[in-house]
Protein backbone atom coordinates (compact mmCIF):
# COMPACT_ATOMS: atom_id res chain seq x y z
CA UNK A 1 0.00 0.00 0.00
CA UNK A 2 1.20 3.18 -0.62
CA UNK A 3 1.71 6.11 1.35
CA UNK A 4 -0.66 9.31 1.34
CA UNK A 5 0.82 12.47 -0.38
CA UNK A 6 1.25 15.69 1.29
CA UNK A 7 -0.85 18.21 0.15
CA UNK A 8 0.26 21.85 -0.48
CA UNK A 9 -1.20 25.03 -0.58
CA UNK A 10 -0.14 28.27 -0.91
CA UNK A 11 -1.33 31.38 0.06
CA UNK A 12 -1.18 35.25 -1.17
CA UNK A 13 1.95 36.26 -2.88
CA UNK A 14 3.33 32.57 -2.62
CA UNK A 15 0.39 31.43 -4.55
CA UNK A 16 1.52 33.66 -7.08
CA UNK A 17 5.07 33.21 -7.17
CA UNK A 18 4.29 29.15 -7.17
CA UNK A 19 1.63 29.79 -10.02
CA UNK A 20 -0.97 27.00 -8.44
CA UNK A 21 -3.30 27.28 -5.13
CA UNK A 22 -2.26 24.21 -4.39
CA UNK A 23 -0.91 20.47 -5.12
CA UNK A 24 0.05 17.51 -4.10
CA UNK A 25 3.87 15.55 -3.55
CA UNK A 26 4.76 12.10 -2.72
CA UNK A 27 5.92 11.63 1.29
CA UNK A 28 9.75 10.93 1.58
CA UNK A 29 12.47 10.95 3.70
CA UNK A 30 13.63 13.85 2.46
CA UNK A 31 10.27 15.66 3.01
CA UNK A 32 9.78 14.64 6.65
CA UNK A 33 10.34 18.08 8.35
CA UNK A 34 9.00 21.64 6.93
CA UNK A 35 12.93 22.22 6.80
CA UNK A 36 13.10 19.19 4.13
CA UNK A 37 9.78 20.60 2.69
CA UNK A 38 11.14 23.47 1.95
CA UNK A 39 14.54 22.62 0.91
CA UNK A 40 12.53 19.88 -1.53
CA UNK A 41 10.27 23.08 -3.20
CA UNK A 42 12.88 25.75 -4.18
CA UNK A 43 14.34 22.49 -5.98
CA UNK A 44 11.56 22.04 -7.93
CA UNK A 45 11.81 25.04 -10.26
CA UNK A 46 11.80 28.93 -10.57
CA UNK A 47 8.29 29.89 -9.12
CA UNK A 48 9.21 27.64 -5.93
CA UNK A 49 12.89 28.96 -6.01
CA UNK A 50 11.71 32.73 -5.65
CA UNK A 51 8.40 32.02 -3.25
CA UNK A 52 10.91 30.16 -0.97
CA UNK A 53 14.38 32.23 -1.38
CA UNK A 54 13.61 34.37 2.12
CA UNK A 55 12.21 31.65 4.08
CA UNK A 56 12.07 33.89 6.88
CA UNK A 57 9.13 35.69 5.14
CA UNK A 58 7.23 32.53 4.90
CA UNK A 59 4.95 31.21 7.77
CA UNK A 60 3.72 27.38 8.22
CA UNK A 61 0.84 25.21 9.43
CA UNK A 62 0.59 21.33 9.27
CA UNK A 63 -2.48 20.17 9.83
CA UNK A 64 -3.80 24.34 10.23
CA UNK A 65 -1.70 24.60 13.25
CA UNK A 66 1.68 26.89 13.00
CA UNK A 67 4.87 24.93 12.70
CA UNK A 68 8.45 25.59 12.60
CA UNK A 69 10.76 24.47 10.34
CA UNK A 70 11.94 21.22 12.52
CA UNK A 71 7.89 20.04 12.80
CA UNK A 72 7.49 16.74 11.42
CA UNK A 73 5.50 15.78 8.48
CA UNK A 74 3.67 12.45 7.95
CA UNK A 75 1.84 10.88 4.86
CA UNK A 76 -1.19 12.51 4.43
CA UNK A 77 -0.31 15.78 6.11
CA UNK A 78 -1.67 19.50 4.65
CA UNK A 79 1.15 22.27 5.20
CA UNK A 80 -0.28 25.66 4.16
CA UNK A 81 2.82 28.30 3.53
CA UNK A 82 1.57 32.23 3.99
CA UNK A 83 3.17 34.97 4.31
CA UNK A 84 3.72 36.92 8.41
CA UNK A 85 0.18 38.24 9.21
CA UNK A 86 0.57 41.59 10.27
CA UNK A 87 -3.26 43.46 12.19
CA UNK A 88 -3.92 46.88 12.86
Amino acid sequence: MSEQPLRILYFAWLRERVGRAEETIAFAPEVASVAGLLAHLRARGEGHARAFAATAQVRAAVNQVFASPETALHPGDEVAFFPPVTGG
